[in-house]
């Protein structure tokens, strides 16, 4: 069988394919996935979410993290702060691109003088102490499943009622 050159591309870059740049981003997603494994084994509703998954396990230190509390958590986080998502994508690609260790992750975002530091301070705080926000602005969104209480609950078992007579607890000390 013979060519004719008519029937070969010219020479030059080679044109764009669709399904080519689909294969890549693939590719680039299951990378991504790579990084934090678990992660997209959970139910998320968008990357921002993800992220914030992401970042809440490297910072628990936990595979798992309870899914309805993650979406109250983030939820409140959102509502507490609009800029709050990218922030935590933002937070989640630092961690992955520099490899910082977890242990590590505090020490250099405050030498670093990260604005990121909040966000680790304010995801940490919400899983483990079951805050968000600061100040009057500050509320509590879970209490015997915050996971200060979760990681000592096989010895203690933190009271589910206010010492003292009823409405003690409201009044500032």
């Amino acid at each position: 069988m013979k060519h004719s050159l008519s029937t070969f591309p010219p020479p030059g870059p080679a044109p764009r394919d669709p399904r080519r740049r689909l294969v890549l981003a693939g590719l680039l997603g299951a990378y991504a996935a790579s990084l934090i494994p678990w992660a997209l084994a959970q139910p998320v509703a968008n990357a921002e979410q993800g992220a914030f998954l992401g970042v809440s396990a490297i910072l628990a230190g936990r595979q798992t993290l309870d899914a309805a509390q993650a979406r109250r958590l983030y939820d409140a986080l959102v509502a507490d702060d609009a800029g709050f998502a990218g922030a935590a994508q933002a937070l989640l690609k630092l961690i992955n691109d520099r490899k910082i260790d977890p242990a590590q992750l505090h020490q250099v975002l405050t030498d670093e003088k990260s604005p990121l530091a909040p966000v680790a301070q304010n995801i940490a705080r919400a899983w483990f102490m079951g805050i968000i926000g600061n100040g009057d602005k500050a509320r509590a969104l879970a209490y015997e499943d915050a996971l200060n209480a979760q990681i000592v609950q096989d010895f203690l078992k933190p009271p589910t009622y206010a010492y003292g007579a009823y409405g003690s607890w409201s009044k500032k000390p």
